[in-house]
């Protein structure tokens, strides 16, 4: 069974589409990397998958049931997460926060303490949390959504802002985590899921760009190569020859200029492609001036695929930066939307 699936997946605010026809199966058993650079949609979808945000259109299920008013407590109790980051009484201990939690949650009192354990701040337990690093935060923010022993834990960003002996302290957390539970973790740093996770989603401009194992993910995409050319003769001829070429996609003229014209293609058939191109600009009475080839690597490839703004669509529709009071309304709305759902649990 599917721990998480979306169909259709819409969130838009104002003239802004956040998340764009999101299809996502997440079985059960495994720790899943949810990535994507800032603003690629992820955060507004963990808040739907959750129930603090209402989509604009699509269907979410978890543990095979709709979220929607009518089953999100029962959802919720069976889920513990750790969205942006967690807000405390700091004049309180780190234990006295959790007690809040537990009452509000209504679990036992032992999973207190085994939760203070499995962080590994049982020995912080007594100190206010005022006086707490950002790590330790962070662990108490996983402890609270640890208690009531959840099916499935999502973490939104959970190293954002920490030193790099913290996060390798939260990595590892992680890890152990995923022992024993289905672990969703949103993340914008390509290490960081391919260090921790068993399977990689990564999402851009609101969609599903590609899935696997890190492995398989990295065998896929580091097969990808780019071209750089330049040949002879008009902008129209180059292109439409190239562009007859078998596994050469996403041409882009860069230069033109005396009657030649320069470009990079992409070869996604995993075999080099320059001979083909060649023959093809030639065929077309193209004359090759220069011709190179540069593989990619994954991280190239992973600002390839979250950066290239969609095809056939205006960058301006898909983040209208230059509408600042419709962005500042649209913030508004997702925050008093959040709000109005949590005042339900």
């Amino acid at each position: 069974m599917n721990i998480v699936q979306t169909t259709g997946l819409c969130k838009q605010y104002g003239q802004s589409m956040r998340v764009r026809g999101l299809n996502l199966s997440v079985p059960e058993g495994c720790i899943y990397g949810f990535l994507g650079p800032n603003g690629a949609g992820k955060s507004t979808t963990l808040k739907m998958i959750l129930g603090l945000v209402h989509p604009t259109a699509g269907q979410i299920s978890v543990f095979g049931k709709a979220v929607n008013q009518q089953n999100r407590l029962d959802i919720l109790k069976q889920v513990g997460s750790l969205i942006e980051s967690p807000s405390y009484y700091g004049h309180l201990t780190g234990e006295e926060n959790l007690r809040i939690v537990q009452t509000l949650r209504d679990v036992p009192e032992r999973d207190v303490r085994q939760v203070l354990e499995i962080v590994r701040l049982q020995n912080q337990k007594d100190k206010k949390v005022a006086h707490y690093s950002l790590g330790m935060k962070q662990r108490l923010g996983i402890a609270a959504a640890l208690l009531g022993t959840p099916k499935v834990i999502i973490l939104d960003e959970p190293t954002v802002g920490l030193d790099p002996a913290q996060m390798i302290e939260i990595r590892s957390l992680i890890r152990d985590l995923g022992k024993t539970h289905t672990v969703i973790l949103s993340s914008h740093i390509l290490s960081e899921v391919q260090t921790v996770c068993d399977r990689v989603l990564i999402i851009a401009h609101g969609r599903l760009v590609a899935q696997g194992t890190p492995e398989e993910l990295a065998a896929q995409l580091t097969a990808k190569g780019t071209i750089t050319a330049t040949a002879q003769g008009s902008r129209e001829a180059v292109v439409a020859a190239a562009g007859k070429v078998p596994g050469l996609t996403d041409l882009r003229v860069t230069d033109e200029k005396g009657g030649e014209v320069s470009f990079t293609a992409v070869s996604t058939a995993g075999t080099d492609l320059r001979g083909a191109l060649s023959l093809a600009l030639a065929q077309a009475g193209c004359p090759v001036l220069n011709l190179s080839a540069e593989t990619m690597s994954l991280e190239d490839v992973f600002l390839q695929l979250t950066e290239t703004p969609e095809s056939g669509k205006p960058e301006s529709a898909a983040a209208p930066a230059e509408n600042p009071p419709a962005e500042a309304a649209a913030e508004e709305e997702n925050e008093k939307e959040a709000n109005s759902d949590e005042s339900n649990l």
